[in-house]
């Protein structure tokens, strides 16, 4: 529980200062803005293609693992979406933007420090192999179904070109597409161009996450408990349980990282994506920081479960 609580209360206590900052007036709300927009559309592309351009493919196509981690959380987007639509009446827009919170998983931040800590660091190939597609399969799913929500009633070919358009106006998607182009072309980045994407690549996640808790100064769970509950219990519960119960007949280490990677809690991934269109922003912001700090508990349980 100690070793769990060293690795969270950072997350925590970025978000927290984040919040104070401009709770007190330290910082200004509309700085918050700016810096959100920086994280989304230039340091988290940067550390996407980093990522996909440096990572081996051979490794990260396991067909039988990548099932077991992505038809759950499938699942997981497709229940979420319906969930917060007929469950809880949302327009259709906001819950999408939901199901995209019970899909993406806090799958770096989170679930790489505590896979080391209970797997040892020699055992993160399959973390990895989730990882590399993780983005792009996320995006791919979540923008997808948006625009053909957003264009309902007009033709399929206009939904398409709108689908199109706004997967490769996405500075994500390109950051990802770029860095696929590069790995599989073998071109070699230029030194001096790598390292000033490092240092906006290291700058995406702190920023991100103080930009979080300046959101949550506007973005308070008033009146939306029982969808941050329904999403959490989604993600932390079910998503891991459907890993876990998965027929293929995965190595017990190859299981283990599925798990703990499903049973990680929205990331900051999931407030970027609502804010993208700006519905559901005040939901999958409290839900980012009320699943992590449950997940404290429930991913000791799953380390339970897993003889770990």
């Amino acid at each position: 529980m100690l070793a769990l609580f060293d690795i969270i209360a950072p997350v925590f206590l970025v978000i927290g200062f984040g919040y104070l900052c401009v709770a007190r007036k330290w910082f200004p709300q509309s700085g918050v803005e700016a810096i959100m927009n920086f994280a989304q559309h230039i340091a988290i592309p940067c550390l996407l293609f980093q990522a996909v351009a440096a990572m081996d493919l051979s490794a990260a196509m396991n067909a039988p693992l990548l099932a077991s981690y992505y038809i759950p959380a499938l699942v997981c987007f497709g229940l979420g979406t319906l969930g917060a639509r007929y469950l809880f009446g949302r327009p259709m827009t906001d819950s999408v933007a939901i199901g995209f919170a019970c899909l993406f998983a806090n799958s770096v931040l989170l679930g790489l420090p505590i896979s080391e800590r209970a797997l040892g660091a020699d055992a993160l190939t399959p973390n990895f192999a989730i990882i590399a597609v993780h983005a792009p399969f996320a995006y791919l799913v979540g923008i997808t179904t948006m625009e053909v929500v957003r264009a309902t009633g007009k033709p399929p070919l206009h939904i398409a070109a709108q689908v199109s358009r706004a997967m490769f106006r996405n500075a994500l998607v390109i950051g990802i597409g770029l860095g696929f182009a590069v790995n599989l072309s073998g071109i070699s980045v230029p030194v001096v161009l790598d390292d000033g994407l490092s240092l906006l690549a290291r700058a995406a996640l702190p920023v991100a996450l103080f930009g979080l808790g300046g959101v949550l100064v506007l973005y308070r769970p008033e009146g939306d408990m029982r969808v941050i509950v329904f999403v959490c219990a989604m993600t932390l519960l079910l998503r891991p349980a459907l890993v876990w119960l998965t027929p293929a007949a995965l190595p017990p280490g190859e299981l283990s990282s599925a798990v703990l990677t499903a049973a990680m809690p929205p990331g900051v991934n999931a407030y970027i994506f609502a804010s993208m269109y700006g519905v559901a922003m005040r939901v999958a912001a409290s839900t980012v920081l009320i699943g992590t700090a449950t997940a404290l508990v429930s991913v000791t349980f799953w380390l339970w479960v897993l003889g770990l």
